[in-house]
């Protein structure tokens, strides 16, 4: 019996055993060439007819296809003279060449015998059946990956280049249904949240099939869903002008009522399948910390707060705070409570430590950036605003069951835009202090244990058997402790790490040390107590170790800066922060890796501030700090540009960084630091040592080239300006504001990074600084062209070329020869620019350069696709591409996408050059600034008007124009002219 998989193929269910065997070692593939393969061996299968007559067995599945049959099937209605006589020939080749087993005379005719597992085709049939099952079983996710790999195996055209009705026949059939899968895995795509990634792909189909209404409705849906509402209805209004033109009919109903919907900004609509999360992956977050096994007492506030939470199943959304002093055990008690509630919230559960009793608390847009990711928000559709990512992060979990555990919160107003705001979800958050403004909270004020439960914790730490024969001294430990579950638990774990230890010893030294806690009873004051405790106990190597790390800003810190720091050897500073994890005083955020609780931070620094001798102490571990954050990154530096001579012009370190061989290693230690290294300069600025942190900021610049961390680095640069200001160092001022000037100019802020670039300037001659004197005309030299003067651009960036050269940079002079060529480009000088290009890509090649042998192919791309060398700069810009996917420049990545879209439009290939513009936009979305998204979007609507998307291509300009009229930019003169009447129409 025979069953139906594919367009007009019919497939056995069953070979026979004997038939199986014989072609077990051989595999064919229709779904691209004709191939043939038996193990890993490509067999010869000969000329384009006789892999025809191949191809035409394979498909009939084992079944016998008579002479005439295949006569008529590689030439149709006119078979030459000699036909039949071709036919046995080519049946005789291929059966030397499979073996008389596999292809097999019968009837007078042929057949292939081969196992099911031998043909691309039916695999991609079964995959089909299976992906069928899963999205009908609800697994969307499962369906999509076996989609996916579906389509993974077509290699080109089904049956390539084969002649005769037959092989056009088929062809044409696997085709449709390949489009039709793509379709059901769009669609899929769009129902798992991937909407943003779709509109690339959807926007190349359109162009290759305008007709094909179902493309056009996912088009819309995709675009909608991304925000682009404008451009939803644009193409519902292109594809009803092209139905009328081409076919005079108007859109099939369901794309009208669709457009409708948008019309009414139908909520329904707005999300991905029938599940409220805009995305795929993962769909039940489940973030809460580990509970601890030792959880003691407070049983009236666990029943309390369970029952609390539990009345959001079906009902409103329930908020609780607890409110208390350091040390009290609010987080404890919150996991332990969210723990117990998790049936309560079967779609998953959310956490975050918002730090907000330190200086730096969490901003609550950065938080919701995180949960939204956690839900499964592509990056890419996240919005930038606070208010927008409140709004989506509500809508996403709209209809779901969530719990929401907000530990450390500073104060309501930081919560507010983190609470979900639908029934069926709740909030539990801890806090410092008592939130009487947070509307509908249920408040809960938690007290320092009983002692009863104080003496059961310290128990379950240190051990019944210790316990029980000394148990009037545990209540003086516990009582010593003032009852605070922190302190206890600092205490317990001293003990219990000390085996020569006795409680009364432990007790003693409570009695004779911190008999004040008893009348320290609110606020920090007890919390600062608790931690004295611990810290009073530790040795004098912890107790330093404990004091230092706590000076630096950064988020966490690796083993090695922290080595650095201490002026220790890695393994004695690795046994030293081990030692202080043990005693809870320290966190292992991860292998290598230590933090500190932000209120245990605040007090390692009052313990440097009264207990560190000599005092200068402080300023020397930092500065050690310093210079191993500035050492390693200019190493980074150098690995990355052999032959830059910048880093020979920072300020030398005095303490030595880590080396690395390997390029992906370095870049990996660079990305991970991030926010260490910029914290530190910040840090060194603000305490005096000006000119090392903006030496820091210099090497470190790859951070701000990525996108990753650009808008820390340049709060991290601003502030290091401000200081280099305040001490009136003008080196150090000129180098900041050139920085600070490439980061605006990233950014599109063109203006702001011209003001920069000319302070820097000014102070240039007085501080004669080589550096300075090379950097900031190039960077005022580009910021020139990007504004539209090639004639003020083009001497700066000549002094540049000529400063870099006597400072012996030929990757500097590089740079500069490639900047000088986009400034040609400009002005008309076609020819002098390819051959600049050129120049520095020499240059490059002979320093064997990788990341900026990038820059200057993206360079020589432009300059050969302006005169008209369109394969030769399409093959440049790739190879650009390639490099900064690599170095995760993520700002040149969309840079070069959208270079390679204005190639393929020149070359008249408007499909692939609007695919390429919706992923620069991807890219893009959150880097490069509104003037480098304006110039994307108005390719991507010269490509749509001549793939005959003409409304959704005004609806591009229209937003560009907008863009550019507000930022003041030349550009907008030629999208003006783009949407005026007597432009041309279709771009012809």
């Amino acid at each position: 019996m025979d069953r139906d998989n594919g367009p007009g193929v019919r497939v056995p269910e069953q070979r026979a055993p004997r038939e199986r065997a014989a072609g077990a070692e051989l595999r064919f593939t229709v779904l691209g060439p004709v191939r043939a393969w038996r193990g890993s061996e490509l067999l010869p299968s000969g000329s384009p007819q006789q892999r025809a007559l191949l191809a035409a067995l394979l498909l009939r599945y084992g079944r016998t296809a008579t002479a005439a049959e295949l006569i008529d099937a590689l030439w149709g209605d006119d078979p030459p003279s000699q036909a039949l006589a071709t036919v046995r020939t080519y049946a005789s080749r291929l059966r030397k060449i499979l073996g008389q087993d596999t292809l097999v005379s019968e009837s007078g005719g042929y057949a292939v015998r081969i196992s099911r597992e031998a043909l691309d085709l039916t695999l991609a049939q079964d995959l089909a059946s299976e992906a069928e099952k899963a999205r009908g079983g609800g697994d969307r996710c499962q369906a999509r990956t076996l989609i996916n790999k579906l389509l993974g195996l077509w290699d080109g055209e089904a049956l390539a280049s084969l002649p005769g009705p037959y092989a056009e026949n088929q062809r044409t059939s696997l085709e449709e249904w390949r489009l039709q899968l793509t379709e059901t895995r769009l669609d899929l795509d769009l129902e798992v949240g991937c909407h943003a990634e779709a509109v690339s792909e959807l926007t190349a189909l359109t162009a290759a099939h305008p007709l094909r209404e179902r493309l056009r409705e996912l088009l819309m849906i995709a675009l909608y869903r991304s925000g682009r509402q404008a451009e939803a209805l644009a193409v519902y209004a292109d594809t009803r002008r092209l139905l009328a033109e081409e076919l005079g009919v108007d859109p099939r109903p369901e794309l009208a009522q669709l457009q409708q919907r948008i019309l009414q900004a139908d909520e329904e609509l707005a999300r991905p399948g029938d599940e409220p999360a805009p995305a795929s992956a993962p769909v039940r977050p489940a973030q809460l910390p580990a509970t601890v096994p030792d959880f003691t007492g407070r049983a009236s506030f666990v029943r309390e707060l369970g029952n609390r939470l539990s009345t959001s199943e079906g009902s409103v959304m329930a908020v609780s705070a607890l409110a208390g002093i350091g040390g009290v055990g609010k987080t404890t008690l919150a996991v332990h409570v969210a723990h117990q509630a998790r049936p309560h919230f079967p779609d998953g559960q959310l956490y975050v430590d918002l730090q907000g009793a330190g200086a730096r608390a969490a901003e609550p847009e950065t938080v919701l950036g995180a949960f939204l990711r956690a839900l499964g928000t592509a990056d890419s559709a996240i919005p930038d605003s606070l208010d927008e990512r409140a709004a989506l992060y509500r809508s996403t979990l709209d209809g779901r069951r969530i719990l929401v555990l907000l530990d450390n919160a500073h104060d309501a107003a930081q919560i507010r835009p983190l609470l979900p705001g639908t029934e069926g979800c709740a909030a539990l958050v801890t806090s410092r202090v008592r939130m009487v403004d947070l509307a509908g909270a249920h408040l809960v004020d938690l007290d320092v244990m009983s002692p009863e439960e104080a003496l059961q914790l310290f128990t379950r730490i240190v051990g019944d058997e210790r316990v029980r024969s000394e148990r009037e001294a545990a209540l003086d430990v516990v009582a010593a402790c003032g009852f605070l579950p922190l302190a206890i638990r600092i205490a317990a774990s001293r003990l219990a790490a000390r085996r020569t230890w006795t409680v009364s010893v432990l007790a003693a030294k409570l009695a004779d040390e911190r008999r004040r806690l008893d009348e320290l009873q609110a606020g920090d004051l007890a919390v600062k107590a608790t931690f004295e405790l611990g810290y009073g106990q530790l040795e004098p190597a912890q107790a330093r170790a404990f004091r230092l790390l706590g000076l630096a800003d950064g988020p966490d810190i690796s083993l090695a800066a922290a080595a650095a720091l201490l002026n220790l050897d890695p393994h004695t500073a690795e046994d030293l922060l081990e030692s202080l994890v043990d005693t809870s005083l320290l966190e292992s955020a991860a292998p290598g890796r230590y933090r500190y609780h932000d209120l245990v931070r605040l007090y390692a620094r009052a313990c440097a501030e009264r207990d560190e001798q000599p005092p200068a102490e402080r300023e020397l571990a930092l500065s050690r700090l310093l210079d191993f954050y500035l050492a390693t990154a200019a190493g980074v530096y150098a690995l990355e540009r052999p032959g830059d001579r910048t880093v020979e012009h920072l300020d030398a370190a005095e303490h030595p960084g880590l080396d690395f061989a390997e390029h992906r290693t370095a870049l990996d230690w660079l990305y991970t630091e991030a926010s260490s290294i910029l914290a530190c300069a910040q840090q060194a600025a603000a305490s005096g040592q000006v000119r090392r942190s903006v030496d820091l900021m210099l090497a470190a610049k790859d951070l701000a080239e990525s996108g990753a961390n650009s808008r820390q680095f340049e709060s991290a640069a601003t502030a290091v300006r401000d200081a280099a200001v305040a001490a009136r160092d003008p080196r150090s001022e000129a180098r900041a504001r050139t920085t600070l000037a490439q980061v605006h100019s990233m950014a599109g802020r063109f203006r702001q990074a011209e003001d920069e670039a000319r302070r820097a300037m000014l102070l240039a001659p007085a501080v004669d600084d080589v550096w300075t004197n090379c950097n900031a005309p190039n960077e005022l030299g580009i910021i020139a062209g990007y504004q539209n003067r090639p004639a003020e651009a083009e001497p700066l960036l000549q002094q540049t070329i000529a400063a870099f050269r006597a400072d012996g940079n030929q990757p500097g002079e590089a740079s500069a020869l490639c900047n000088l060529s986009r400034i040609h480009l400009a002005i008309g000088r076609t020819d002098s620019a390819v051959r600049l290009a050129g120049q520095g890509v020499a240059l490059y090649n002979r320093l064997g350069l990788t990341l900026r042998l990038a820059n200057g192919r993206y360079a020589l791309g432009l300059a050969l696709a302006r005169a008209g060398r369109q394969d030769e700069a399409q093959q440049r810009l790739q190879e650009a591409l390639d490099v900064f996917r690599e170095s995760r420049q993520r700002l040149w990545e969309g840079m070069t996408l959208f270079r390679l879209a204005e190639v393929h439009l020149d070359a008249r290939r408007p499909g692939e050059a609007a695919a390429l513009s919706e992923q620069a936009l991807a890219v893009l979305l959150h880097i490069g600034g509104e003037w480098r998204r304006a110039n994307v979007l108005t390719v991507l609507g010269k490509a749509l008007e001549r793939i005959g998307q003409v409304d959704r291509a005004k609806v591009c300009w229209h937003e560009a124009l907008s863009t550019l009229e507000q930022l003041k930019a030349p550009e907008a003169d030629a999208v003006r002219l783009l949407l005026s009447p007597a432009s041309t129409p279709n771009g012809r």
